[in-house]
C-alpha cells in the first residue's frame, strides 16, 4: 500500500511528510525534475520513480493522482486542506514573498507568483479540492481530508493507515508564523522596492 498526499503545497504538506516518516515509510517529497515531467505530460518516468517509495507528498503527486491510482491500485490518499481557501491563499503568498517566483507554481498554477493573479490560484486550489471529492465519492475508506488547523491529528492519520497513534505533539512543520522576522522583511523589502520605482 502506497500512500499519496494530494493535497496543494502550503496546507500542511510539510507535517504531514514527517507524521507518514514517523511511521516508517520510505518517503518522497517535493521533486523539480518530476513536475517538469508532469508539466510536459511525460507520466511514465514519473509512475516508475513512485515504485521505490511507500509515501509521498508535495509536487507533483496532487497533479497526477488519477494516474497514480490507476497504476497502484489499494493506495491510500490524505487530501490537506487550510480552514478556508483565504487562509491558503494568504500563506501561499507568505511563502512567495520568501522563495520568490518558482517554476513549481508555474507549473501548477500557470504563474510563477501569486502577485496579481490570486483569482487564479485560488480558483487553481477550490478546483483541485472539489475535483478529488469527486473521484473518491464511491470509495471514501480511499480517501482521508485532514486540517490541521481546525483539529486533524495523529489519530485521524493513524486510524487511516492502521497504526497505533503516537503520544506525540502534532508536527506542525513550515508554518508562515515561525518566518515571522523572514516575512516582515521581505514585506519591508517589497515596499521600499515600489517606493524607488516610483521615485523620480
Amino acid at each position: 500500500m502506497k500512500i499519496f498526499g494530494i493535497g496543494l503545497n502550503k496546507t500542511g504538506t510539510t507535517t504531514l511528510a514527517q507524521c507518514l516518516q514517523h511511521f516508517g515509510y520510505r518517503h518522497a517529497s517535493s521533486n523539480l525534475e518530476l513536475t517538469r515531467m508532469v508539466g510536459r505530460h511525460e507520466l511514465e518516468p514519473v509512475l516508475r520513480f513512485a515504485e521505490d517509495f511507500d509515501s509521498f507528498e508535495d509536487w507533483p503527486w496532487p497533479l497526477i493522482y488519477r494516474e497514480l491510482d490507476a497504476r497502484f491500485p489499494g493506495s491510500r490518499f490524505v487530501l490537506t486542506v487550510r480552514r478556508s481557501g483565504d487562509a491558503w491563499l494568504r500563506s501561499l503568498k507568505n511563502h512567495a514573498l520568501l522563495t520568490g517566483p518558482t517554476e513549481f507554481r508555474r507549473i501548477a498554477y500557470g504563474h510563477a507568483s501569486p502577485e496579481g493573479f490570486e483569482a487564479e490560484h485560488l480558483a487553481v486550489y477550490e478546483r483541485h479540492n472539489r475535483e478529488v471529492h469527486a473521484y473518491f465519492a464511491d470509495r471514501p475508506g480511499d480517501l482521508l481530508e485532514v486540517c490541521w488547523e481546525t483539529g486533524s491529528g495523529w489519530q485521524d492519520l493513524a486510524d487511516f493507515l492502521g497504526h497505533p497513534a503516537p503520544d506525540l505533539p502534532l508536527p506542525h512543520a513550515n508554518r508562515s508564523d515561525q518566518k515571522r522576522g523572514q516575512l516582515l522583511m521581505a514585506r519591508a523589502q517589497r515596499a521600499a522596492g515600489r517606493l524607488f520605482r516610483r521615485s523620480p
